[in-house]
């Protein structure tokens, strides 16, 4: 019973009915969804409809949609973190130009931390194994290796937005109508 409910995670809402975060999704385990519906702060919005948790004296379907009854302010600026630095330059080596995978992926001090360069989010970047390599202690003039994109601290909506673009290997159809929702339409 539980290995089935473990393939139903919930969608979190904050209570403009937005998820909370894009990437990583704001999901929920169905544990921590059915706690929080038990202790009021959120609404169940969509139920997954074969997803059922029994008790002798009571029967509930899992939420896969809940909303919070407040609101949660987003942080203006999100942690920085290497999976952050890699989300923010979309997994792609500033120096190449290549997508790796995150384990392929290290980070770079643009202006080397032996030459006074801060371990900041306007002087690292994603870069290739290769490329940080071949960069070395050298500044980007001395060896002609300039970052694509220069290096800047994102917002947390910069960041939700381009996480937008990577969406999880599972994806309810109950969530469809709350993650997309605020993106431009097409003309035509």
């Amino acid at each position: 019973m539980h290995t089935q409910l473990d393939g139903c995670p919930t969608l979190v809402l904050n209570a403009d009915y937005r998820p909370l975060s894009y990437y990583p999704l704001s999901l929920w385990s169905w544990q921590d969804a059915v706690k929080a519906v038990f202790l009021d702060r959120v609404n169940i919005v969509s139920e997954y409809e074969e997803a059922v948790i029994r008790s002798p004296s009571f029967e509930m379907r899992v939420p896969s949609v809940i909303v919070l009854k407040e609101y949660v302010q987003p942080k203006p600026r999100p942690a920085f973190t290497r999976f952050n630095v890699f989300l923010r330059d979309r997994w792609t080596c500033q120096y190449c130009g290549k997508k790796y995978k995150t384990h392929d992926l290290t980070f770079d001090h643009v202006i080397p931390r032996s030459r006074g360069g801060a371990t900041t989010w306007q002087n690292i970047v994603a870069a290739c194994q290769c490329c940080n390599m071949l960069k070395g202690n050298y500044l980007p003039a001395e060896c002609r290796m300039f970052p694509i994109r220069r290096p800047d601290q994102p917002t947390t909506h910069e960041l939700n937005s381009i996480g937008r673009a990577y969406p999880p290997h599972f994806l309810h159809e109950s969530w469809n109508d709350y993650l997309y929702w605020d993106t431009e339409l097409d003309e035509g």
